[in-house]
């Protein structure tokens, strides 16, 4: 079988499966040396690209999407978030398009030379996504991330050297390694996206999330907002005065961590923020 043949199976196989096309597509320039402009013009040259072990290999890796409900960005073991190039393994929850934009906030509302030279923390850090990117726009600024999976620090960290960003990763649970590095009151900015879905939503999700990505990234306990409640409750400890706090949520959460935030007395300029399907899918505050 050439790969054209093989291509045009699977293609029909994604309807059969209910699983988009375009995740073929993705997953075929993720592993070969083809081009977008290859598969749309069908360029003779791709069965000289593509050699019968690297076909074996992508017929192999997309079985696996079709009956295991594997996720793509696992099967090709990378995907790139933003301009990163970021190793992803189920240890770490994948990194969502939307959490772009989270960067974008902070580059927005934080322009000011204590927050451009401060001390950033990234809590949850999973794959490192937020915290590489905040090095990457703050260069000045000295980044810190926490996760409570050690796992996941080893590909934070990994992700971390492969895009030359120096940050100091620590293991343990939200606040508590800042406790032991005598943070309080020093922090520019704290940026999370924590586990926000409610524990009896977590195992029904897509069979790609539930089956496969880390719950401890996913359960925020009964209502989804265990993690939020301590985020909202400890921060002020850590931040300035003007300190910047943000974290991404779930739709429909926005009014009651606004709550939240207005009851512990400590912020004011509290901000809901969309995402690109129009979601209120982030908030932010400042230290009053």
């Amino acid at each position: 079988m050439n790969f054209w043949e093989w291509y045009d199976r699977q293609l029909l196989a994604t309807k059969q499966h209910d699983v988009p096309k375009y995740e073929l597509e993705w997953l075929v320039l993720r592993l070969t040396c083809l081009d977008k402009l290859d598969l749309r013009l069908r360029s003779p040259s791709v069965s000289e690209k593509i050699t019968p072990e690297l076909l074996t290999k992508l017929d192999q890796l997309w079985q696996q999407r079709l009956s295991d409900r594997l996720p793509v960005q696992y099967l090709a073991g990378s995907l790139m978030w933003r301009d990163l190039d970021l190793q992803v393994t189920p240890a770490v929850l994948i990194p969502r398009p939307e959490t772009e934009l989270i960067i974008d906030i902070i580059a927005e509302h934080c322009q000011d030379a204590i927050y451009q030279n401060g001390i950033w923390v990234d809590l949850g850090t999973g794959s490192g996504a937020i915290a590489i990117a905040l090095a990457q726009h703050f260069l000045k600024a000295e980044i810190h991330a926490i996760d409570y999976s050690k796992d996941a620090l080893e590909i934070a960290t990994l992700n971390a050297n492969n895009n030359n960003q120096k940050i100091q990763f620590h293991h343990g649970s939200w606040f508590e390694p800042l406790a032991k590095l005598n943070l309080q009151n020093k922090l520019a900015g704290i940026v999370s996206n924590p586990p926000y879905i409610p524990s009896d939503e977590v195992l029904n999700l897509q069979p790609e999330v539930t089956n496969h990505e880390p719950h401890s990234a996913l359960d925020g306990g009964r209502d989804g907002l265990d993690d939020i409640r301590e985020l909202v409750n400890t921060a002020p400890i850590y931040l300035i005065s003007g300190g910047f706090w943000i974290i991404e949520m779930m739709k429909g959460q926005a009014e009651i961590v606004r709550s939240l935030l207005i009851k512990n007395g400590s912020y004011t300029n509290i901000q809901i923020h969309q995402d690109y399907a129009g979601i209120n899918r982030f908030i932010s505050a400042q230290i009053a």
